[in-house]
């Protein structure tokens, strides 16, 4: 199946509609697992996550063409600027574009501008266009520019970029054990503490989504470790080396 729906959300339980676990983007694929009354069970394509829906009806699987490479593109309901709704969709969404008119594509029920998206085997490196969630804020769960968490900032660039990364922390420690490094900070190198990540933008700065701060924020490397030691009683426990050629 593939989700259909701008963002929708992946909860933990089947009833409780409070533990958000992941989201799934326009155009992300998965499979159901057993259909309850209200919801669904289901696993995701690309990460094999498993969580509970909302129950609904859902296109089955098609090939997508193209990625959204924006924070979040604008909608529209005809290829010109007058047609615009008041919907967005967000970076790393997955479209089938059907009709090419006017600087516009069209896919599915709307229109969409050119400029916004790229074919799906366009690659960057990896965290090259990181700083465009700056300031989204931070949400347990999340991954889109209304809401996004620290491990989902880490896995969407790679997704983005054709590439494997599990959802959770503690899976991406273990993932990433290979390129396990000692006491080096440096461009794209992945830092973990225990529940939480950072990428590091230099040997001197990270961003990261940061729950006490409420949003995705730049900060120097030293001020955060001292920081979440002073707040969290944790340490750095994992150095990622990221290949980002």
């Amino acid at each position: 199946m593939i989700n259909n729906r701008l963002i929708l959300n992946v909860y933990e339980d089947k009833e409780s509609k409070k533990n958000l676990a992941t989201q799934l983007l326009y155009g992300d694929k998965f499979k159901i697992i057993k259909k309850y009354k209200n919801t669904l069970k289901i696993k995701t394509f690309y990460d094999n996550y498993i969580g509970f829906i909302n129950r609904k009806k859902f296109p089955i699987t098609q090939q997508q063409t193209h990625k959204i490479s924006v924070l979040k593109a604008t909608l529209y309901s005809k290829p010109n600027m007058k047609s615009r709704l008041n919907k967005q969709i967000s970076f790393c969404s997955f479209i089938k574009v059907k009709k090419h008119k006017n600087k516009f594509y069209n896919f599915d029920n709307y229109w969409i501008r050119c400029k916004d998206v790229v074919p799906i085997k366009n690659k960057n490196k990896i965290f090259n266009n990181i700083k465009i969630f700056k300031n989204i804020k931070y949400k347990w769960g999340g991954n889109s520019y209304k809401g996004i968490d620290c491990s989902a900032l880490v896995q969407i660039f790679f997704k983005f970029n054709n590439l494997y990364c599990p959802r959770d922390t503690k899976d991406q420690v273990k993932f990433f054990q290979k390129n396990n490094i000692k006491n080096k900070y440096k461009k794209n190198n992945l830092i973990y503490w225990k529940g939480h990540v950072a990428i590091c933008l230099n040997s001197n700065n990270l961003i990261h989504a940061y729950g006490p701060r409420k949003k995705v924020v730049t900060m120097s490397i030293k001020d955060t470790i001292l920081e979440i030691k002073k707040k969290s009683n944790l340490k750095v426990i994992s150095i990622k080396n990221i290949n980002d050629n």
